[in-house]
């Protein structure tokens, strides 16, 4: 029987899904007649009265399916008695709001109880380290998935997909009993998640978030008795990490942000990953979809990690991470505090430190760097010879690599390279980097040469480590852009304009307003006059023709407002222009460039930044309301 349970552990997680479908209906109908309903607040994102208590459906579903289809030993029997002991916290909670440190006390009772029982993770060779490692891991999982519980499907969504790693993780292994109970644990999970996502009818409330997050960072605890378990120490790590990657990511996010904020971590708001990518310009469920991505794609390199030597499981866990770097400096630019909450923090001692720490970006760059010369040069020895661990060319590598890291950072930081400002990479800073990225391999080469006598490298290995960091180094610099590219998906927030002129004036228009995410405005579109521009992409967006119907297009759009770019249009041009926007209830301005700023103004009024506002059209009253732009980066 043991050997069936590869085939049938996923009709256990079928069977699970089913009855998640047939009991969650049910539990709506429950909470709604006795009101145990979540009304909208400001610091929540939910728009309308929702149902709670789903977790309960997720409980029942996940316990007696485990029950009734695998054997219970002592280790599943303490994690299901400790995560149901979490869902009864989360249940009172749910109906008396435990205070903070309530709710601590029990998930340290329950953790003891996991603990107690030898479930421990064997990070290091310290019984005693390993011990307070774990009360962080199962507290801290326990609180990360409660509090990625903040969007639509987000945290069932997550948490389903961490489920079934760990299951594919506990099969490698040989485990087919625990492949089985996460399994029903997953389809309990979709299930509800047919009911919770976007838009969710029920949330799961916190007695579902406790108990997810917990069962998950426990279970995640059986694959240290597993006897297919990786020898490499990297994967024992990685495994468990990357598959509850997400929660990780997400609380640590917050808990830093909301610290330079000097918000409490125990106070609600609308700062997590997914209301920033929202306010990015992703609609909610891409956003969701794009955390259920990230879960999905470092789960998968959990599991490679677990068959691949030590040099490459650290190689490529390093690339993963910095790449999620790049994401958390993005998304830590979205403004959602309170500028007046900002200036009050940074009265603080400690906050104010890390606050101008954490604008120190040339330090970050340098840091950034240090990775990405350390990665290209790895890369390169391995594009040549193969994974490096236990050969010559190993020793060779960690040998140089000090000297290589050393040599090329202090080249970059005389060849200019940390001068420039990333939103404004150009290709003249691309021809920059090629420069100093040439300049530091032969400087290193060099050094190499005098140091080694050359005696064993290779010279193919440095062409490759000059070509992959050129690629490495203008991606990061260009990763701004990138990033904004990749969201700007013409349904992101802010008010919608069209940019009135596809030329040299347009693209300094759609640059600024691009620039600047704060101003909370979004370019869908460009109108040119130019037969030759028409339906030609600009910056990605589409060039308009201005005698297909202005009106009609600012329908079709959704146009709030258009943003002329040129001063060529005067007189009855714009007049009959401002007449047919008026008519949609589209406003109109105009952006005058001075050495300064770039203005808009509206029909009426010129504002500079050397003389007052001045009446330029239509007799004595001005058009339309006046708007102004903030001041263009010199």
């Amino acid at each position: 029987m043991e050997g069936s349970l590869s085939v049938a552990a996923p009709a256990i997680g079928a069977i699970a899904f089913g009855a998640a479908v047939a009991t969650i209906p049910i539990v709506r109908a429950l909470a709604r007649r006795l009101g145990a309903v979540a009304m909208p607040r400001t610091d929540r994102w939910h728009a309308k009265p929702t149902a709670m208590m789903g977790g309960i459906g997720i409980f029942l579903t996940a316990v007696i399916t485990i029950f009734a289809f695998t054997p219970l030993t002592r280790d599943r029997w303490v994690i299901l008695g400790a995560s149901s002991a979490m869902f009864v916290l989360g249940l009172i909670d749910d109906y008396i709001e435990f205070k903070p440190y309530q709710k601590l006390v029990g998930q340290l009772i329950a953790a003891s109880a996991v603990i107690y029982c030898g479930l421990i993770l064997p990070w290091t060779g310290s019984a005693l380290l390993n011990i307070a490692i774990t009360f962080l891991w199962l507290i801290g999982i326990t609180n990360a998935v409660n509090l990625l519980d903040n969007m639509d499907g987000l945290a069932a969504g997550v948490s389903s997909v961490a489920a079934i790693f760990l299951a594919i993780n506990f099969y490698q292994n040989g485990q087919l009993w625990e492949t089985s109970a996460l399994a029903a644990f997953a389809g309990a999970l979709l299930g509800f998640l047919v009911y919770n996502h976007n838009p969710a009818s029920i949330f799961m409330s916190n007695c579902g978030s406790m108990f997810i997050g917990f069962f998950l960072a426990s279970a995640a605890l059986l694959s240290g008795t597993g006897g297919g378990r990786s020898r490499s120490i990297v994967a024992v790590l990685a495994v468990p990490v990357l598959v509850l990657l997400v929660p990780i990511f997400d609380t640590t996010f917050v808990a830093v942000m909301r610290k330079l904020a000097g918000r409490s971590m125990m106070k609600g708001g609308r700062d997590h990953t997914s209301h920033r990518l929202v306010a990015l310009g992703l609609s909610e469920k891409h956003a969701v979809w794009l955390l259920y991505a990230l879960a999905i794609t470092a789960g998968t390199l959990g599991l490679f990690a677990r068959h691949i030597s030590l040099d490459l499981s650290v190689a490529a866990t390093g690339t993963f991470v910095i790449l999620l770097t790049f994401v958390g400096v993005h998304l830590a630019r979205v403004h959602v505090y309170d500028e007046r909450e900002l200036a009050a923090a940074r009265e603080k001692p400690l906050v104010s430190f890390l606050f101008d720490l954490s604008y120190k970006r040339r330090i970050f760059e340098v840091l950034l760097d240090v990775g990405l010369v350390a990665l290209a040069y790895y890369f390169a020895y391995v594009l040549k010879f193969g994974p490096l661990s236990s050969t010559p060319d190993w020793d060779l590598f960690l040998r140089t690599l000090p000297i290589v890291v050393c040599l090329k950072i202090v080249t970059f930081l005389g060849a200019g390279v940390y001068r420039g400002l990333w939103r404004y990479a150009s290709i003249a800073d691309v021809v920059d980097f090629a420069r100093a990225v040439v300049l530091s391999s032969v400087v290193a080469l060099v050094a190499i040469v005098f140091a080694f006598r050359f005696n064993g490298f290779s010279r193919t290995v440095f062409v490759l480590d000059g070509i992959l960091l050129l690629v490495m180094l203008t991606i990061s610099r260009f990763s701004f852009r990138i990033f904004r590219r990749l969201l700007m998906n013409g349904k992101g927030q802010g008010k919608r304009v069209l940019i009135y002129g596809a030329g040299d004036g347009g693209e300094l228009v759609f640059r600024e307003l691009n620039n600047n995410a704060g101003l909370q405005v979004l370019p869908v579109g460009f109108i040119d006059d130019d037969p030759a521009k028409i339906g030609r992409l600009m910056h990605g967006l589409r060039v308009h023709a201005r005698h297909a119907g202005v009106a009609e297009l600012c329908r079709k759009l959704q146009i709030e407002e258009i943003i002329l770019s040129t001063e060529a249009i005067r007189g009855d041009r714009l007049t009959m222009l401002v007449g047919e926007c008026a008519a949609v209830g589209v406003a109109v301005s105009r952006a005058y460039m001075s050495f300064q700023r770039l203005s808009p103004v509206d029909f009426g009024w010129v504002l500079s930044s050397d003389a007052p506002a001045t009446p330029i059209a239509a007799g004595d009253t001005p058009l339309l309301h006046a708007s102004r732009l903030p001041a263009a980066h010199n």
